[in-house]
């Protein structure tokens, strides 16, 4: 039974999530992110301002913690690869000793899909396929290193498994819908590939909901220790349509201009090289990671986290696409 959480990266995105999750249901929680985060404090939880990469900080933190949501992780897909290896991996061995010394029993991981991304079609993939060994970003490759920290840390002592929400979406958002707006109002986006890649979304409340499944099936039966889980809206969405129609809503024009896929690499290719030598500190409008990930089909099966933890999505697609026009619309000024 959880009593007392910790949150690392509960100021993020998804990690807020997960935080007002767990203080809706009356759980004690503490959160670790490198800034004071108001909002969370708000929200009932105890913030503890510090790195994961100070692992006497970690250590302290985490005493009298019975459950762990490890979620803080440097993202993105252009950075400096020691930056990506102390966050993602380094911070993920701090976290893991830390839950150890302090007798934490569960840690729920918050990995990506990226791990088993191949540079190929995934169409309905599975947790059986294999990791990636060919990267085309530090941050998958960082990540693939992390997660099989986390899953082999399983043991009797502590329970570990790890999440795989892909392209997290909703109210709040930093990330994701922020950049597809700026760049729609600027009309810089352009179809790559024939349109039609079918790719996996996930609500950040359905992303958030899994999380704490994962914990309390940890806490329970305990069929999710040493496992790893794909999450999503359940039903994949033709990604350029997604696009057009979150376009439509908020009276953005519809990407209608398609390039070839072999092109958008190649000048991905191009940009990565330039930005490395001319503009290290600048990320490329356009690299080769990206042109696959805006091309090719990836979705995946939740049958595991339906069978395993009784995940289903809480929140519809249709419904949370009204949310977030709403919030959109009503911070159309800063977004």
């Amino acid at each position: 039974m959880m009593k007392t959480a910790l949150v690392t990266g509960g100021g993020g995105f998804v990690g807020k999530a997960i935080v007002r999750l767990l203080t809706e249901r009356g759980l004690s929680c503490r959160v670790v992110g490198r800034h004071h985060y108001p909002e969370v404090a708000d929200l009932g939880a105890h913030c503890l301002q510090g790195d994961i990469r100070d692992y006497g900080f970690l250590q302290e933190s985490l005493a009298g913690v019975d459950t762990v949501f490890h979620v803080a992780a440097l993202a993105g897909i252009w950075g400096k690869w020691q930056d990506y290896f102390s966050i993602n991996v380094q911070g993920t061995e701090n976290v893991l000793k830390a839950c150890r010394k302090q007798g934490v029993a569960r840690l729920v991981y918050t990995s990506t899909p990226s791990v088993v991304f191949n540079r190929a079609d995934i169409v309905n993939g599975d947790e059986s396929l294999p990791y990636a060994t060919d990267f085309l970003c530090h941050y998958a490759r960082s990540k693939v290193m992390a997660e099989k920290l986390v899953v082999a840390a399983n043991d009797a002592a502590l329970a570990t498994c790890a999440i795989r929400p892909h392209l997290i979406w909703g109210p709040g958002d930093p990330h994701l819908i922020p950049r597809l707006l700026e760049s729609g109002r600027k009309g810089l986006l352009k179809k790559v590939g024939d349109g039609k890649n079918l790719v996996d979304i996930s609500y950040v409340d359905n992303v958030a909901h899994a999380h704490v499944l994962a914990a309390e099936n940890l806490a329970g039966s305990g069929t999710a220790a040493g496992k790893v889980y794909f999450i999503s809206q359940g039903e994949p969405v033709c990604l350029w349509d997604w696009i057009n129609s979150l376009f439509a809503r908020l009276h953005i024009p519809e990407i209608s201009v398609t390039i070839p896929f072999s092109l958008a690499y190649g000048i991905g290719a191009v940009s990565e090289v330039f930005h490395q030598i001319f503009r290290a500190g600048q990320e490329p409008r356009m690299t080769r990671f990206l042109a696959e990930q805006l091309a090719k089909s990836h979705y995946f099966s939740c049958e595991r986290a339906r069978l395993d933890l009784g995940y289903r999505p809480i929140v519809s697609t249709a419904d949370g696409m009204e949310q977030l026009i709403g919030w959109v619309k009503e911070n159309e000024k800063k977004i």
